[in-house]
């Protein structure tokens, strides 16, 4: 028998934005969001926005959907699932999205449920572009909702940190802190050169530490004065990592966030980060954003039907109180989770040293990167290959400069909404579309994380031969590691030794002396 979110959702017809995004993802790694409709409701269309990239076009990046992980399940129970699943030729930095008026036209004429999140999250930008992308879009998002007769539910997803120059984040919209209003600013985008509106980042960004975070706060003002009666709401994930049980334990397609960091650190090349260990780390898995944003559309559609909100709701989706893990707990987790998933690929023994402090940073990062990067660099040299490691390391460091506004401190988070929203369901809805992050196990869950980076990261094979032979790997450079550890003690005591000495002797000869 269906459930109430079962029932709400069949025979709709979905408009998903979002396919260079995880929550969205096409192309070589299918959306999870899209993954969960067809296998747990019976809708019955879901439009994707998509655009033609790295050579590829639509029609190509379409036809290898069926070969991805997510869903070879799906595709074995019903070979014929995908055929609910119609892209459009789009793109969020057109003009009007990029959309055909054929194609704009049957999206006002059908759709029921729009899910927005469509996003570029890359945290340096050019301004001129994240704008199209994260606010403008946004706008024309909401301006083609309008059209839309049939509109049950709108979901605007941002994120949790749209609003992170405040410590303690509620579940309200904060246009106070922006330099200038959403209005203003995409006047000058529309008015302005590229460069020229590059120029004024500074300025215009304020306190905001990245180009990402202040468009999508500026979204989330577009969404408040220009939703008028949408059936809309806003949802705020943390940062999303691997998923935690669906559609399968650990899927992970890309190397964004803290978990570039942990892939780095088991295969070895990432000794050094900037994070502090006693902050809270926003971590949510892929699978339960998704749920909650299903659950959102549900919810929105319901509170319609009843009475009209004031203001479009918002719900932030962090840890919960009382199951938070700290940056600490993430890291001790991961290596030490490294020996049961190793890499056979490896190059050295995973290990990961932390710190908060710019000078001792750069230090470390010299002994622990560089020294070694370079040294393999002379190596391929020698042998007639093309260097790699510095450059490898430039991209590394760049990352974890980018990463450095949202792990060093730690956020308040309200979620009142969020609870509620929960307490809302039914029993049967909260098992099939489970969002609860006070369950989350998260010693289970690093262990579900480790494997799918070294399966769908890494490219491991599964089966328990090639574990050994990581396991093997692992040890020989645990041993390896002691001796190099070893024998720089060793010659660093020697050295202090010889300095003392010299010291000690010359001392000595000039107290005789005197």
């Amino acid at each position: 028998m269906a459930t109430e979110m079962q029932t709400f959702y069949k025979d709709k017809v979905v408009f998903l934005t979002g396919g260079s995004g995880f929550l969205g993802k096409e192309s070589t790694a299918f959306s999870v969001t899209i993954e969960k409709l067809l296998r747990t409701t019976e809708v019955k269309r879901i439009y994707v926005l998509l655009r033609s990239k790295c050579g590829q076009e639509m029609q190509e990046r379409c036809a290898a959907w069926k070969n991805d992980y997510v869903f070879v399940n799906l595709v074995q129970a019903d070979p014929d699932v995908l055929k609910r699943v119609v892209p459009l030729a789009g793109d969020c930095q057109e003009p009007d999205l990029g959309l055909s008026h054929s194609d704009r036209q049957l999206l006002v004429d059908e759709v029921q449920i729009v899910f927005h999140s469509a996003a570029t999250v890359r945290f340096v930008e050019p301004l001129h572009v994240a704008l199209a992308i994260n606010t403008r879009a946004t706008r024309l998002m909401v301006r083609l909702a309008k059209e839309m007769p049939h509109l049950e539910a709108f979901v605007h997803v941002s994120t949790a940190y749209s609003n992170c120059v405040v410590d303690h984040i509620t579940e309200r919209f904060y246009p106070e802190h922006l330099t200038c209003p959403v209005d203003k600013v995409l006047q000058l985008h529309d008015s302005l050169s590229p460069e020229l509106l590059d120029n004024m980042t500074p300025a215009l960004l304020g306190k905001y530490p990245n180009t990402y975070t202040y468009t999508k706060a500026l979204a989330e003002q577009l969404v408040q004065q220009e939703s008028g009666d949408l059936p809309i709401c806003i949802f705020r994930p943390g940062v999303i990592i691997a998923s935690y049980k669906e559609p399968m334990s650990g899927w992970i397609d890309n190397l964004y966030g803290p978990f570039a960091v942990l892939y780095g650190s088991a295969f070895g090349i990432v000794r050094v980060t900037r994070l502090n260990l006693k902050a809270h780390g926003g971590i949510v898995p892929v699978d339960y954003c998704v749920n909650m944003v299903l659950t959102c559309a549900w919810n929105t559609a319901r509170e319609r039907s009843i009475q009209l909100p004031t203001e479009p709701p918002i719900y932030n989706f962090i840890p919960a109180e009382g199951n938070l893990i700290t940056w600490g707990e993430f890291k001790d987790r991961a290596v030490r989770l490294s020996y049961n998933y190793p890499f056979s690929q490896m190059m050295w023994m995973p290990f990961l040293i932390c710190t908060t402090i710019p000078w001792l940073l750069q230090i470390l990062t010299c002994i622990y990167h560089l020294l070694p990067g370079y040294a393999i660099d002379l190596v391929l040299r020698l042998r007639g290959q093309k260097p790699r490691m510095i450059k490898l390391y430039d991209k590394i460091h760049k990352n974890i400069d980018m990463l450095a506004p949202f792990v060093v401190r730690t956020w308040q988070f309200d979620s009142y909404n969020t609870h509620q929203l929960w307490m809302r369901m039914s029993a049967e809805d909260q098992k099939i579309y489970d969002f609860n992050m006070s369950s989350i196990d998260w010693d289970d869950y690093f262990l579900q994380a480790l494997s799918g980076v070294r399966i769908y990261l890494a490219k491991e094979e599964p089966g328990p031969e090639n574990l050994e032979k990581g396991r093997k790997i692992y040890r020989k450079f645990q041993v390896l590691h002691r001796l190099l550890q070893f024998t720089l003690c060793s010659g660093a005591a020697a050295l202090l030794w010889s300095i003392l000495k010299r010291l000690s002797a010359y001392f000595f000869k000039s107290t005789n002396t005197g």
